[in-house]
């Protein structure tokens, strides 16, 4: 039998995705099986798949070794690693993780099925959209995680990124400032001309890196981190990317044949002080997704790269 004790940051999670996280061989359909039959228990009680766990709970796993099933670790590739942190750079499709409790491979997994021959597991300290590309920051232990999220919170983890836009950028560099709405429903964000009731200030400094064939090449630094942040303020400002269905217009895309948004995060900085605990060893240096498809597909190869390190 294996027990686990629920630490603070997975409270709140559900139960099988908690199990299936821990024990990545297992199937959705095998967890809720051995749910039903008592193998799998939460403070010695019986205990559904879609509970909602709290930091101290006691799990139970009376589940024996079963075949591997085959897990993907194509999804991404490993920017840097280290006994902390590992940094991702994901591929367009890959869902970061499956808040839904259905059966899907995500980043996440993928990672740990990785990792799992060193009997490590990482946990995300943020998330990208499923069809954005680029460097997604993961923790291996508690305290890291916990550091890691609370400098991003804080700011001090600066993310920059790089999309195709329909049409000449111009000014070639700029800050977009907006109040974005979040219909959760609908799954979309809408800008307003002002403040509304539930919306919230974007800030986005932007310049551009290139002009080819009615496409513009612009690298984007987050000040907020809003939902959909990036595309629904450039498609707002007059420049949709290119791909977006969601913001953009299908009459642009189709030409290209691109159904996902050009989006990458490209970039990332960490610009916490070296006194920060766990991973303040990282402060000041900056990483940077190895290539961007799109770049080398519509700007060429010369295109601009990343600056390695420091600001705007």
């Amino acid at each position: 039998m294996e027990t686990y004790i629920v630490e603070a940051a997975d409270a709140g999670r559900r139960l099988d995705r908690y199990i299936a996280d821990r024990r990545p061989e297992l199937s959705r359909i095998f967890i809720l099986k051995a749910l039903r039959q008592k193998k799998i228990r939460r403070n010695g009680k019986r205990a559904e798949g879609s509970d909602r766990l709290e930091a101290g709970d006691r799990i139970e796993c009376r589940v024996g070794d079963v075949p591997a099933r085959p897990l993907r670790t194509d999804g991404f590739s490993v920017v840097y690693e280290d006994d902390h942190i590992l940094i991702a750079d994901k591929k367009p499709g890959v869902l970061c993780e499956d808040k839904t409790g259905r059966d899907k491979e995500t980043l996440e997994g993928e990672v740990n099925a990785y990792l799992a021959a060193k009997g490590e597991r990482a946990r995300l300290c943020h998330r990208i959209d499923y069809n954005t590309a680029g460097l997604v920051v993961l923790a291996k232990d508690e305290a890291a995680l916990l550091a890691m999220t609370e400098a991003i919170r804080l700011r001090q983890v600066e993310k920059c990124y790089l999309c195709a836009a329909v049409g000449r950028v111009a000014p070639v560099s700029g800050t977009l400032t907006d109040q974005l709405f979040k219909d959760a429903k609908r799954q979309r964000v809408y800008v307003t001309d002002g403040p509304v009731k539930g919306s919230k200030t974007a800030v986005t400094r932007y310049r551009v890196l290139a002009v080819r064939g009615g496409l513009s090449l612009v690298e984007c630094e987050l000040v907020t981190g809003r939902t959909h942040q990036i595309r629904a303020q450039m498609a707002h400002a007059g420049w949709p990317l290119l791909g977006d269905e969601k913001y953009g217009a299908k009459s642009a895309n189709k030409p290209y044949g691109e159904r996902r948004q050009l989006l990458a995060a490209y970039r990332i900085r960490f610009a916490f002080p070296p006194e920060t605990p766990v991973i303040g060893y990282l402060a000041g240096r900056t990483f940077a997704a190895p290539r961007v498809a799109f770049r080398e597909k519509y700007f060429g190869r010369k295109a601009e790269g990343p600056r390695k390190e420091g600001r705007w």
